[in-house]
C-alpha cells in the first residue's frame, strides 16, 4: 500500500516537516499491528501555501538549503535560508524579513508603530542577491508573515538601488520615510537582474494603495494605528509617484495590479520593477514539488494544516492537495489541529475524512503543545478507519478502502 502524506505545517505547533514525521510514525505503528502482509510505501512532501513554510517544502522536494546573513526587519544582522535546485531558488520573505524576527530585537515584545513605520525588505532583497550569486536565474518568491509596509523599496535596496530625498542623502529603513524620497538611483542596481525571472508566490490579491492596500489592510496587523496608515498609504503614494518619473507608467500600472499590496508592498516593487508573475502559492509549490507526478501509485493521500475552516476553503494547502489527489482519482484525507467545517462542507471540499486533534483531546492549548503525539495516533486512526470508517469519529464516512 502506498500512502503520500502532504501536509502544510500547524502553525505554532509543527512544521510540515515534523507533522509529516508524526503521522508516518503513528501510520508504521498501525501497520505493524495489523500484522499485514504486504509492504507499506509512504511519501512524505511537505507542502505550504507560499508563505511560511515554503522553504520546508522546497527543501523537502530536492532543493539545497543554503543560508545568507542579511539585515532582519529592523536593520539587526539574521541567517536566513534559502533553497537551491539547479538554476532556480525558492526564497521565503519571512525568513529575512518576517514579524516573527521582531520579537528578538523588542524583548519578546509584539510589533508596534515604530517597527510598522520603520521596518524594511531590505534582507529579502539581500537573499535575491545570495541566490544570484548562487547561480540562480528563476527566483520563487514565497511572501506572507512580513513585518514590513516599504512598498519593497528594502528589497529593491538590497538590489542596489539608492532612495534619496531632496538633498541627495540616502532615506532611512521602513515605509513611513518615503515621504521624504525625491529620487531613486538605479545606477548601481544588480545588472544579472537582467537574466532573472520572477515568480511572485501569493494569494493576496489587494492593490498597493488606498482602502484595500497595503497599510490599510495589512498595517494594523503589523501594529500600525490609524495614523500610522494614513502616514504609510501617503508615502506608498509619493513611492509610486518617484519610481513612475524613473521607469515610466508600469509604476502606476503595478500599483493597482492584484498582489501588488502583498507583504507590505513587496509585490508591488516584484511587479514594478522586477516584472514578476503573481501566482498562487499553492500552484507553485504543488509545481515544484512535483506533487501531481508523484501521485502516481498512491492508495490514499492525507494533507492538512492546523486549522481546517472557511478560510482553508478558499485555496490553501489542503484544497490544493485535495484537487490534485481528486484529479488523480485518489482518496484524500486530512488532518488538521482543529476544524470549523461541517460534515458536508468536508465532503464537498473532497476529503473522504477529516481528523482534527481536538477529537482527541478537546483542549486546544495542550493539542498544541501535544500535536506530535496526538498525531501519531491520528496515524493510527487513519488505518484503523480504511477498513472500518465507522471507527473514524464518524466524519465524512463513505465505503471502506481496499486494504
Amino acid at each position: 500500500m502506498r500512502i503520500v502524506i502532504a501536509p502544510d505545517k500547524f502553525k505554532g505547533s509543527l512544521s510540515a516537516p515534523d507533522v509529516c514525521r508524526h503521522l508516518e510514525k503513528g501510520l508504521r505503528k498501525q501497520w505493524t499491528a495489523s500484522a499485514a502482509t504486504f509492504p507499506l510505501d509512504i511519501l512524505r512532501i511537505p507542502v505550504a501555501d507560499g508563505g511560511e513554510g515554503t522553504l520546508d517544502a522546497a527543501v523537502g522536494s530536492g532543493f539545497t538549503r543554503r543560508s545568507a546573513t542579511v539585515s532582519g526587519p529592523t536593520g539587526h544582522p539574521v541567517q536566513a535560508d534559502f533553497a537551491v535546485r539547479g538554476h532556480e531558488a525558492v526564497i521565503e520573505m519571512a525568513a529575512a524579513s518576517g514579524l516573527a524576527l521582531l520579537p528578538k530585537v523588542l524583548g519578546g515584545g509584539q510589533p508596534d508603530a515604530a517597527s510598522a513605520t520603520r521596518a524594511t525588505s531590505l534582507g529579502t532583497g539581500q537573499l535575491i542577491r545570495a541566490a544570484l550569486d548562487a547561480g540562480c536565474r528563476r527566483i520563487i518568491l514565497g511572501v506572507g508573515g512580513s513585518a514590513n509596509t516599504d512598498g519593497g523599496a528594502g528589497l529593491l535596496q538590497g538590489l542596489g538601488a539608492r532612495f534619496l530625498d531632496a538633498t541627495g542623502n540616502e532615506l532611512p529603513a521602513g515605509g513611513a520615510a518615503l515621504a521624504n524620497l525625491h529620487r531613486i538611483d538605479f545606477t548601481g542596481f544588480e545588472p544579472r537582474l537582467v537574466d532573472a525571472r520572477f515568480v511572485l508566490a501569493s494569494d493576496v490579491d489587494n492593490p498597493l494603495l488606498g482602502p484595500q492596500g497595503a497599510a490599510a489592510v495589512f498595517g494594523p496587523q503589523k501594529g500600525a494605528t490609524q495614523q500610522d496608515v494614513d502616514m504609510l498609504d501617503a508615502a506608498l503614494a509619493r513611492f509610486v509617484e518617484v519610481l513612475a518619473r524613473e521607469i515610466g507608467f508600469r509604476a502606476e500600472r503595478a500599483a493597482v495590479a492584484p498582489g501588488a499590496g502583498a507583504a507590505g508592498g513587496v509585490g508591488y516593487a516584484a511587479i514594478a520593477v522586477l516584472a514578476a508573475t503573481r501566482r498562487p502559492g499553492i500552484d507553485v509549490v504543488l509545481e515544484f514539488t512535483e506533487l501531481e507526478q508523484r501521485l502516481a501509485g498512491a492508495d490514499l493521500v492525507i494533507t492538512g494544516e492546523g486549522s481546517l475552516d472557511e478560510q482553508s476553503l478558499l485555496g490553501k494547502t489542503p484544497m490544493g492537495v485535495a484537487r490534485a489527489a481528486a484529479a488523480a482519482g485518489i482518496p484524500v484525507v486530512a488532518v488538521c489541529g482543529r476544524t470549523t467545517l461541517t460534515n458536508e462542507q468536508q465532503q464537498d471540499s473532497g476529503f473522504r475524512q477529516v481528523y482534527p486533534l481536538t477529537s482527541l483531546e478537546p483542549k486546544v492549548d495542550i493539542c498544541i503543545a501535544e500535536a506530535g503525539s496526538l498525531l501519531e495516533q491520528l496515524g493510527k486512526n487513519i488505518l484503523q478507519g480504511l477498513a472500518n470508517p465507522a471507527r473514524a469519529d464518524g466524519i465524512g464516512t463513505k465505503e471502506p478502502l481496499n486494504v
